[in-house]
């Protein structure tokens, strides 16, 4: 079993660094704009894990989620600035999610996203196995993955009505458009609506009535990059006090 687990992990890294390296050459001799590059990296974080663990099949326990973590972190150090200037490959990769206007803290607000984003999960995993809940751990996962993957995209290409968020670790600001918080609401819906078979009718009223509201409203008032573990936080929370209605 370790053995599938580890042969997952290494198709997955394949496969996520084909992509970001393939973003990166998008970036650079197609003048695409990485608002877009970076999306395709954030559901290919997202996506890939979710149909290859249904392919190479090994046996899920907190410990290896814990042990995935840990090589998910160590992976983010070969972009630092000493190893990618000296390997044009991962520069490239780099490239393909390194906004102009996040430098020079685009690593920085990336690896400190990630390492959050499982500090609040991994707890809700435990919490939601305790009380027989896994069958939703997915759906607040599904509403950031999704509604914020699009926000960017929808909002670069669509927004009209722009407001101003602020960032971690500096005063300079940022904007979001209403447009792209409207992607989290109308996902959170959808999301909400595919697992109704898992709600009593009170508590899918419940969910519907609160959750695309609070999800949209953490997303737009999240600091600026950092949108997955304060959606995580939001929904798990939230979605663990309807189920006790």
């Amino acid at each position: 079993m370790a053995t599938l687990f580890f042969a997952n992990q290494a198709v997955k890294l394949f496969l996520l660094y084909m992509i970001q390296y393939g973003c990166g050459m998008l970036v650079v001799h197609k003048s695409l704009k990485v608002n877009y590059t970076r999306k395709i990296g954030h559901f290919s974080l997202f996506l890939i894990p979710f149909f290859l663990d249904r392919i190479i099949v090994y046996e899920q326990s907190l410990g290896v989620f814990l042990i995935g973590f840990i090589i998910t972190i160590i992976t983010l150090l070969i972009y630092i600035y000493p190893v990618r200037r000296q390997i044009p490959f991962v520069n490239m990769m780099f490239t393909g999610f390194d906004r102009p206007e996040d430098r020079p803290m685009t690593l920085l607000w990336l690896s400190t996203q990630v390492i959050a984003g499982y500090l609040v999960i991994i707890p809700f995993i435990v919490l939601y196995m305790v009380h027989g809940l896994m069958h939703l751990i997915m759906l607040p996962l599904l509403i950031a993955c999704i509604g914020d993957g699009l926000a960017e995209p929808v909002g670069v290409r669509f927004g009209r009505h722009k407001y101003q968020v602020r960032a971690l670790f500096t005063k300079k600001k940022y904007y979001r458009t209403l447009e792209g918080s409207a992607c989290v609401f109308i996902t959170s819906v959808v999301v909400i609506a595919a697992f109704h078979a898992a709600f009593t009718p009170a508590q899918f009223i419940a969910a519907m009535a609160t959750m695309p509201i609070a999800m949209t409203l953490t997303e737009a008032f999240s600091p600026h990059t950092w949108d997955t573990p304060t959606l995580f936080l939001a929904g798990y929370l939230l979605l663990f006090a309807i189920m006790f209605i």
